[in-house]
C-alpha cells in the first residue's frame, strides 16, 4: 500500500512539475523531492524520467479508450449504421466527451496535452478518429477530406475552450471550477454546433 502512495504522488508531482516547468526543466530529484518520494521509486516503477513522462500520456489515452469502449462498440462501422443511428451516436459520443474532459482532465494535463500538440508528439486516440470517421460518414465525405478534419477539430473546440481558456471563463464567472450547470450549457453548445453542421450538409 506504501508502494502504491508513493506512486501517486510521484505521479502527481510529475504533472504539476512538468505543466509549470516543462519537460526539460524538471529532474527526477525535484519530482522525488516533491512527493517526499525515494528517488528509486522512479526507477522502480518506470525505469527513467523519460519514461515516466510518456507514462502521463498513456495512462490518459487508455483511461480514455477504457471510458469510450463502454458506450462505443468500435468493431460496429459507422457507414453500417442509418443516417439517424448516426447522428444519436454522433450525440452520445460528444456528450460523454464533454464528461470525460471535464471529470478527467487537469489544468495541469491540459498545458502537458498543448505542449505535445505543439510539438505534434502525440497521435490522434482511436476516439477521435472513430468520431472524425462518423462525421465523415454524416457528411457523405472522406475522411481525409479537410472540411471533415477542421469540423472535428471546431467541435473539439466547442467542448474543451472553456477549461483551455480558463480567463475568458471561470475567471469572468468568478469560480474556480466547472458547475454541473457550465458542464449543461456546453453540453448543449456543441449539440447546437452539431445540429447546425448537419443541417447546412443536408440543405447543402
Amino acid at each position: 500500500m506504501s508502494d502504491i502512495n508513493s506512486k501517486e504522488k510521484i505521479l502527481k508531482s510529475a504533472i504539476k512539475l512538468f505543466a509549470q516547468k516543462g519537460y526539460d526543466a524538471v529532474s527526477i530529484r525535484e519530482i522525488c523531492k516533491d512527493a517526499g518520494c525515494n528517488i528509486c521509486m522512479i526507477s522502480y516503477y518506470w525505469g527513467g524520467k523519460q519514461e515516466l513522462y510518456n507514462g502521463i500520456i498513456e495512462n490518459l489515452l487508455e483511461a480514455q479508450m477504457h471510458f469510450a469502449s463502454s458506450f462505443i462498440d468500435f468493431n460496429k462501422k459507422p457507414e453500417d449504421l442509418s443516417r439517424e443511428e448516426k447522428i444519436k451516436l454522433l450525440e452520445l459520443i460528444l456528450d460523454k466527451c464533454v464528461d470525460f474532459f471535464y471529470a478527467n482532465i487537469t489544468n495541469d494535463l491540459i498545458l502537458i496535452l498543448l505542449r505535445e500538440q505543439q510539438k505534434n508528439n502525440i497521435t490522434s486516440p482511436k476516439l477521435l478518429k472513430y468520431l472524425r470517421k462518423l462525421l465523415a460518414c454524416i457528411l457523405g465525405k472522406k475522411e481525409t477530406d479537410r472540411e471533415v478534419i477542421l469540423k472535428t477539430v471546431f467541435i473539439l473546440s466547442q467542448i474543451n475552450s472553456p477549461k483551455i481558456l480558463p480567463a475568458f471563463s471561470l475567471s469572468l464567472l468568478g469560480q474556480e471550477d466547472f458547475t454541473q450547470e457550465d458542464i449543461k450549457i456546453i453540453k448543449e453548445n456543441v449539440k447546437l454546433y452539431v445540429q447546425t453542421l448537419i443541417k447546412e450538409a443536408e440543405n447543402a
